[in-house]
Formats: C-alpha cells, structure tokens, sequence
C-alpha cells in the first residue's frame, strides 16, 4: 500500500464515510484523483477529490470557485466536507451523464446538449464577475501559448529558436474585449454533466474549474466547440457561435476574429501540453489526441487576422506526421525539462 493510499484510508475511516465502499471513478491530466463513496445500505453516493501536494494549487481555488458558480445559479458540485491540509474534498457526485459519454449513446442528443451548454456561458457572461480571481490576458496567454514552440516543437526535433510568443500576443491584444467573464478554461464535454431534470441553466453540471481566471468571453466557447477529445460537428460549432453571438450583442466579425486568436492561443498551448504530458510526465496517451488540436489550430490560423502568426507557425512547428508523433512516444518520460 502507497503513502497516499494510507492517507485516504485514514481520512475516510474518520469521516462520516467511514462504511462507504470507495471505487475509483477518474482521473485526469494532473495528479487530482477522484473516488466515488457507495453508502452501500441506501445507495447514495457522493465523490472523494483526493488531490495531494500544496491546498493552494487545487482545493482552495476549487473551494473558492465553487461557491462563486453556486452564488450565480449554475452547478458546480456541493462541497460537504474539507481536509484541505491532506488534500481531500468530499463533493456531491453529478452522476455518469458526462457529455461526451452520453452522446456516444445517443448523438441525437448533440444540439440539446450544446445549447445548453452555451446557455451556461451566456449566464457567465451576464454574471457579476468573482472577486479576488486573476486575470487570463494576453502576456499570460502568449507564454503558455509558447508551450508549442517548448515542448511539441522540441519533442519532434523542430526548432526552437524562433518563438512566436510576441506576435501571438500581438494578435491577442489585437482582438481583446474590455468585457472580460469567468473562464473555466477547460470547459468541455469531459468535464460537462447532463441533467435534464433541472431547469437550464442549472441542467449542465460543471467540473474541473478551479483553474479559472477572468479572461475573455470566446475562451470558453472555443473550449467547448474545439474540444480535443472529442470531434463537434462543423453544423453545431457554427449554430452554437451565432447562438453565443446573438445572445450577448456581439459584432460578428469582431467576436470571430477573437475567437480565432483565443482557439490559436489555446490549441498552441495545448499542443505544449499533450507533448509534456508525454515527455515529461509519462502520458502518452495525450499524444494520440494532437492530430485534432492540430486541425483546430490550422483551422483558427486561416483566419484573415492571423496571417503572419500562421507563416510564424509554418516555421517553427513540425507538422504531427506519424513520424514526429512517434518521436513523442518514443521520449515518453525521459526529459525532466527541455
């Protein structure tokens, strides 16, 4: 038995979930662990976030965002208990009607879904805005943005000496709004739940928020309609950006030129991301969703405003050819840092 697993043991055999059965239900790309507790007389459920190292880096911010997407109406899960010093939160349990699971059983269900979810960011957008966050701006941006150039350039044994992180600021700063909302920052159908039975916007469930800054209002659009994980038809990207559009009194072409630069700040960093994942951290699993975030970003590069940070990216990144993809996998967990 591992040291974290004796902790948990013991956390648990403390609290009021002590008789609870504790099955594994995720995890996901950092070391935070979810376990689902079974009152195995009633059937009731709720989620042990078991979440090790500083409280500062998961729990807090969680515990801060929580209460703030509550306040405004929306559904994060219900905090029950803390032990922020171990590392533990007991939260509600938002069922399995994850997005992305419950559309692979039914794809009717795709607008509905994404409406809704759309629905949430509109809330978001007209929402008073949480004290004491961050903000995601454009200097931010462009440094995790080069994330590209650091890590799936230099993993494919591209070049790194030719960074894009000023222009790539230039453009983000270009098309920035002065109305800056909530961002989730990984608002997508991993992390959505379906729940019909409440009235929007409290039908989306919401999960792995606490890294959320202000930042701008197309960030979390494009999380949503550029998923990495899963393909969203071109049909539902286009209705649900109008939808967005017309409920927030954008300006079409300006709101589409941003959400170009945030979707190519944003498949950028994520590239970097999926790259270390492997390299780094011994994931490389993550490698085979970069030929996706690839097309997101080729596709958010044609745009007219981006001209010269696509001839940048020519340049610098290596295309995800299945020889460059293999030299990922092939350095999986032996580069401590490039």
């Amino acid at each position: 038995m591992d040291d974290r697993t004796q902790v948990r043991k013991q956390y648990l055999a403390a609290s009021p979930w002590a008789h609870h059965r504790c099955d594994f239900l995720a995890g996901d790309a950092s070391n935070r662990k979810y376990w689902r507790l079974n009152d195995k007389k009633t059937g009731g459920t709720v989620v042990l976030m078991d979440a090790p190292g500083d409280p500062n880096d998961a729990l807090l911010p969680f515990v801060d965002r929580t209460n703030y997407l509550e306040q405004i109406g929306l559904a994060p899960p219900k905090i029950f208990a803390q032990n922020t010093g171990d590392g533990f939160l007991v939260i509600e349990d938002l069922g399995d009607r994850i997005f992305a699971r419950f559309l692979e059983t039914d794809p009717t269900a795709e607008t509905a879904l994404y409406t809704a979810a759309v629905d949430v960011l509109i809330h978001l957008y007209h929402a008073p805005r949480p004290a004491g966050v961050g903000t995601y701006d454009p200097e931010l941006m462009a440094d995790l943005g080069d994330l590209a150039r650091s890590w799936y350039s230099f993993g494919c044994d591209g070049p790194t000496d030719q960074p894009f992180k000023a222009e790539l600021e230039s453009v983000l700063s270009g098309t920035w709004s002065e109305k800056m909302v909530f961002v989730q920052r990984d608002y997508h159908a991993e992390n959505l739940l379906w729940n019909p039975d409440e009235k929007a916007p409290k039908n989306v469930g919401l999960l792995d928020y606490q890294d959320g800054l202000l930042g701008h209002p197309a960030y979390d659009l494009v999380s949503l309609l550029e998923d990495a994980r899963r393909d969203v038809s071109p049909t539902i990207k286009e209705t649900m950006l109008d939808h967005y559009i017309s409920k927030t009194d954008q300006d079409p072409a300006t709101f589409k030129a941003a959400f170009a630069s945030q979707g190519a700040q944003r498949n950028l960093r994520i590239l970097g991301v999926f790259a270390r994942l492997s390299m780094h951290y011994g994931k490389p699993h993550y490698v085979d969703l970069i030929p996706r975030v690839w097309d997101h970003l080729q596709n958010d590069l044609s745009h007219p405003s981006l001209t010269k940070l696509r001839k940048i990216c020519d340049d610098t990144l290596p295309p995800p050819t299945p020889k460059n993809l293999q030299k990922l996998r092939d350095k999986c967990a032996t580069i401590p840092h490039p």
